[in-house]
């Protein structure tokens, strides 16, 4: 039996995309060169911008560790997860972007910790799975960061 797949939020991320092809998905003002994500549709969000078009940008797909920690808590909905099923704490981690000038959150990949993570390493985005709903074959897709092996700590 296929199972659905389903972004968490659609439009964010390239899906069905092979690994090595996978991106965050943002907007680009024509205006101002702005990168915004998550993306916008309706204006470009820099206050100092004589306006432009929004066009679809994809995001570099490694940075820098900027921040981490562990989500030791169950979020509150809209965040998708089974209520019954024992909550498993994930890694939170924030990313720096350099040619986007920005921070990007997101889970680390399952069985990462904190200490897989230490600021200023290189890590990249992957295709990952929010949760997975046996009962209904439906799987909401995300991503995740994951430390590039041997690519050290940038200064």
């Amino acid at each position: 039996m296929s199972r659905t797949r389903i972004p968490v939020v659609a439009g964010w991320f390239t899906e069905d995309a092979a690994e090595e092809e996978f991106r965050l998905l943002g907007t680009r003002c024509s205006g101002c060169r702005t990168v915004h994500f998550p993306r916008e549709d309706g204006h470009c969000r820099n206050p100092g911008c004589p306006g432009g078009e929004l066009d679809e940008a994809p995001l570099s797909k490694r940075g820098t560790v900027w921040s981490c920690t562990d989500g030791r808590y169950r979020p509150p909905p809209p965040y998708v997860s089974d209520p019954d099923a024992p909550w498993v704490p994930c890694t939170l981690v924030a990313v720096e972007l350099a040619a986007e000038r920005m921070v990007v959150l997101g889970q680390g990949v399952p069985g990462a910790v904190v200490g897989d993570f230490p600021v200023g390493s290189v890590v990249e985005v992957v295709p990952g799975v929010l949760d997975e709903g046996p009962a209904t074959d439906t799987v909401h897709t995300t991503w995740h960061w994951r430390p590039v092996a041997g690519a050290g700590v940038v200064a």
